[in-house]
């Protein structure tokens, strides 16, 4: 929310409890406001040979030597070795070198250990073993070790690796380069002459320039202030902005409120106040995301189902079969390959990044890859209203003007237009100025004599000039309107009193700021003296007007599920007036409900229930937004926020998923999960859209691996318990790695985002993986039953295998059970897409394209893979017309297996699911979001993947406070120039 809107507060801001000004209380402030910042205490200078500059920590503690809390600016620019004329660019050079780069050191992630990390998953140690299996336990009975398996399993491994990390580099690059084209930028003195650098080439000694509404680039000695005022709540605790004053210390990170100042830099980067107290504050990385333990949970299932099955084979195959070693070690291998989804993290990371790339060009950079799938599952957007919602450009209601004397509006808007800056604005000053058409209005006809600007105390900004045409000297205030009329005595009388209480009550039932504006003349020549008493002449109307797309949007929002809460510092008033403009609704609420609960007798029976029905929150800070997003997730919720500034990053790492909006300050991009480059709601809309395409790319994905799972195990199971059927493992690695090939084309698939808030419902992804796999089982079962119980294929179609009869481990028949497995199993993913009939919803082309070349690659295999280290033969072309055949006779009822599962159990389990919420919710238990429980054993072996490397790693955390004493700031600003001299002293310049 702009600051400047803050400081000016309308007519809802006064305070009730204040008490009425006196008849000397004009003269009370002005005396306050010109002596304002006068009280100094007397300056020192260090009592050491400045000549030698070798001064040591303890010297500058010592008061005998240093005087740290005064000492003089010429001591500073003495130890910097720097004058107010600036660095020459050669020594700027040389310093960066020494000191390093003006901001805190992103840690660089190890390439090889990113590609590593991918094959670090419960997922990927089970292929692991596999290859051990295959290269170290399978040699025996004078075989070989099976080094073909062994290959083929690393070479997946590699394959999915490889394509995995190619897709999450570039879309890391993506994000980089585009944060690098947000950095800010500082004002520099450089030879004596002004320029704009970025602001990670300023090193000590520089001297810097900075005004309203800028970041403080570094920690600086101020040199020149006028009138500043500096937010650094963030940094220090303080809950209003500090004034400060020529000699003061301003610390990098903070937010000049008020006025423009010049300084010497004093320390950058990791050496300034805000790095050392990011180091301070810095958090675990080694964090379990929703999507870890989503995926945790798919992949117990899988393995899981894998056991079950590997321990019924060892059962069976050696106890029962008598299986020699080697040959149970096959059967067990073929479940492992063919059942273990290894591609999933691949999958689920490369369709995350190239989502993130797609959104990158929508203007939302994604710096957290895992929060799409969060943001498609958001129910709740809690939304900044200033520039946000609405413009963040305030603005003159001429309509509404209200005029109290002989002045017509236009009188009135062209005196506030004199009460104004015409340079180095504010907020307030830019609308009234802009109001009057030509800005050089302004100050035209007038000599300007005094300029007293807004400042916190007094609330109002005052003018007193010469008009050139009479000569007459005049004064023209504006401001606060409890301010302005309490200085009023001219026209103060109950009726104008009434009618401005009344004006004001108006303006704020429409969303309208009130600005006084008040008039007196001074007699004689002396700008400082007494006027005859201001007289209140007019009232304006200033608004934010909301973005012509922002009630479009919100419509959209809504369309789509998500619940959308207004969350601002303004006024209560104000804020249900936009409210009702956006079509959000009225029902708001001021944020001390947060605290003190809703009233006795209201029709809310607890805080939690008064939060779920507010449209929004007004007169809220940074703790409010805080403790609002915690309620909504313990109420079940997936929470969004926005946010702009340092201290909105709490509620922005709170929130599942924070958003830094466009001009957001470094401090809240650091704690977003995604920073929009675009203002408005409607980036962030489209950025739920396009994660719930995203979300539905997994979701499929989901049960695709699922059913493959459970159609390899089980299917292989069975043939091996009924016909002792060996399959051979390195014909599955075939099929995995085709299957591969075609799955990572999901990543850019067509898909139709859901109209609801999306979740991992766990149970119907299983159920359906599980219907499907049983399927897919009966359609290979039944294949091997028809060729080895019939003669039906021969009679009809004229066509024959090896042996005769058919014997069940047959090298052709395994052939043609592994095209059959590899055609249909591909296949499956066109009815997992798919809502309807699998061709009404057309898939892109990449998938399309790579299920064509992934069949024409498995054909080609059967008809001429006669590979003489696996027990394969290649098949006739009459084999192949038949498998196709078959399997595209065995792919049609899938879509009706789909229907059915809808119709009864998944109808069932969303039954209960919607039975068990409304139970839950009568009952005050919070809901759960995700359905299934966590396998929280396995969950962090799938978070942040390179964590098992780099667990003390530490990332800065931009949400926590350093609390400091302002004595000990002024002591650390000494030490922080004391040390920049001594590194200087150490490495002295060449050209001296």
């Amino acid at each position: 929310m702009s600051p400047n809107v803050e400081k000016e507060p309308g007519p809802q801001g006064d305070s009730p409890t204040q008490a009425p000004a006196t008849p000397t209380e004009p003269e009370k402030k002005k005396r306050e406001y010109k002596d304002f910042g006068h009280e100094e205490e007397k300056a020192t200078h260090a009592f050491v040979d400045m000549s030698t500059i070798e001064l040591k920590a303890e010297d500058l503690y010592d008061k005998d030597k240093v005087d740290l809390e005064t000492i003089v600016i010429d001591d500073v620019f003495t130890l910097l070795q720097c004058s107010d004329e600036g660095l020459t660019p050669a020594e700027a050079a040389r310093r960066l070198e020494l000191f390093g780069p003006n901001k805190l050191e992103s840690e660089e992630q190890n390439a090889l250990l990113q590609f590593l990390s991918f094959m670090w998953n419960p997922l990927s140690w089970v292929m692991e073993g596999a290859a051990l299996v295959a290269i170290a336990l399978s040699n025996g009975e004078h075989r070989a070790p099976d080094w073909q398996d062994f290959v083929g399993i690393v070479l997946l491994l590699f394959v999915n690796s490889t394509i995995g990390f190619y897709e999450e580099r570039n879309a890391g690059n993506a994000v980089k380069a585009l944060m690098e084209s947000l950095a800010p930028k500082a004002k520099v003195k450089r030879d004596g002459q002004w320029s704009e650098i970025e602001s990670s080439e300023l090193v000590p000694g520089d001297m810097i320039s900075f005004k309203i509404g800028d970041i403080v680039p570094a920690d600086c000695r101020l040199t020149e202030a006028i009138n500043v005022s500096i937010d650094q709540a963030a940094l220090t605790g303080e809950s209003l902005p500090s004034s400060k004053k020529l000699g003061d210390q301003c610390f990098s990170g903070s937010t000049c409120k008020q006025g423009e100042a010049e300084g010497v830099v004093i320390s950058t980067g990791a050496n300034t106040f805000f790095g050392r107290a990011a180091s301070l504050v810095g958090q675990d990385d080694d964090t379990t995301g929703h999507l870890q333990k989503i995926l945790a949970q798919i992949g117990s299932f899988c393995l899981v189902s894998i056991g079950i099955f590997v321990i019924a084979e060892i059962l069976c195959l050696y106890a029962g079969f008598r299986y020699s070693y080697r040959r149970g070690l096959d059967n067990i291998l073929v479940l492992l390959i063919g059942g273990i989804p290894i591609a999933m993290p691949t999958v689920l990371s490369v369709t995350l990044a190239v989502g993130a790339q797609q959104l990158a060009k929508h203007k939302a950079i994604v710096t957290r890859i895992t929060a799409i799938e969060e943001l498609a599952g958001v129910t709740i957007l809690c939304s900044d209203k200033t520039g946000t919602l609405t413009t963040n450009k305030l603005t003159i209601d001429r309509g509404t003007i209200r005029t109290y004397g002989p002045f017509t509006p236009e009188d009135v808007i062209l005196l506030a237009a004199y009460a104004s800056r015409t340079e180095n604005q504010d907020a307030i000053d830019t609308s009234v100025v802009s109001a009057i058409g030509d800005p050089s209005r302004a100050r035209a006809g007038i000599k300007l004599l005094d300029f007293k600007p807004f400042n916190p105390v007094d609330k109002r900004t005052e003018i007193t000039y010469r008009e050139e045409s009479s000569g007459k000297l005049k004064r023209v205030t504006k401001g606060m309107t409890g301010i302005i009329i309490e200085l009023c005595t001219r026209n103060k009388t109950h009726e104008v009193e009434d009618k401005l209480e009344a004006d004001v009550e108006e303006f704020a039932s429409r969303g309208l700021r009130a600005l006084a504006v008040a008039f007196e003349e001074v007699e004689g020549d002396d700008p400082e003296a007494e006027g005859n008493g201001f007289e209140l002449i007019g009232l304006l109307a200033i608004f934010d007007p909301p973005r012509e797309d922002t009630k479009q949007t919100i419509d959209d929002a809504i369309a789509l599920g998500v619940k959308v809460k207004m969350v601002t510092g303004d006024q209560l008033a104000i804020a249900k007036e936009t409210g009702r403009r956006l079509g959000l609704g009225d029902h708001m609420y001021p944020a001390k409900v947060l605290k003190e609960g809703p009233a006795p007798g209201s029709k809310h029976a607890s805080l939690d229930e008064m939060i779920m029905d507010a449209d929004g929150f007004a007169g809220v800070f940074p703790e409010h937004k805080y403790e609002i997003v915690k309620r909504l997730q313990a109420l079940g919720h997936l929470c969004a926020m926005t946010g702009d500034g340092a201290n909105d990053a709490p509620a922005l790492s709170r929130a599942n998923v924070g958003i830094a909006v466009e001009g957001a300050t470094d401090a809240a991009r650091g704690a977003a999960d995604i920073v929009l480059t675009e203002p408005g709601l409607s980036t962030i809309v489209h950025a739920i859209r396009g994660s719930r395409q995203i979300f539905q790319r997994m979701r499929n994905y989901a049960i695709y691996a699922c059913a493959v799972t459970i159609r390899i195990v089980v299917c292989f199971a069975i043939l091996a318990f009924a016909y002792k059927f060996d399959f051979p493992p390195f014909m599955i690695l075939i099929v995995a790695l085709l299957n591969d090939g075609t799955i990572m084309t999901l990543s850019v698939d067509r898909v139709l985002p859901s109209m609801t808030p999306d979740s991992w419902d766990l149970a119907e992804i299983f159920a359906f993986a599980i219907a499907y796999g049983l399927y897919l089982t009966a359609s290979t079962i039944a294949l091997v039953c028809t060729i080895l119980e019939t003669t039906f294929f021969q009679d009809k179609f004229g066509v024959s295998l090896e042996t005769f009869p058919v014997q069940a481990n047959d090298p052709q028949l395994h052939m043609v059970i592994y095209l059959q497995v590899a055609i249909i199993s591909q296949a499956l993913i066109f009815v997992t897409r798919s809502h309807s009939f699998f061709f009404m919803e057309r898939p892109s082309v990449a998938l399309f394209v790579a299920f064509c070349v992934a069949q024409l690659i498995a054909s080609i295999i059967a008809a001429y893979g006669n590979w003489g280290f696996t027990d394969i033969r290649a098949i006739s072309g009459g084999w192949i017309g038949i498998v196709w055949v078959w399997n595209i006779v065995w792919f049609i009822p899938l879509d009706w297996i789909k229907f059915a599962m809808k119709a009864t159990i998944i109808k069932t389990l969303r039954r209960r699911r919607e039975a068990a919420a409304i139970k839950q919710a009568t009952s005050g238990i919070p809901i759960t979001r995700t359905q299934s429980r966590a396998a929280s054993i396995h969950e962090s072996l799938y978070s942040n993947r390179v964590s098992f490397i780099k667990r003390a790693a530490r990332k800065v955390g931009f949400g926590g406070k350093v609390t400091m004493k302002p004595e000990e700031l002024q002591r650390f600003s000494s030490i922080q120039a004391q040390r920049a001299g001594a590194t200087l002293a150490r490495n002295p310049s060449r050209t001296t």
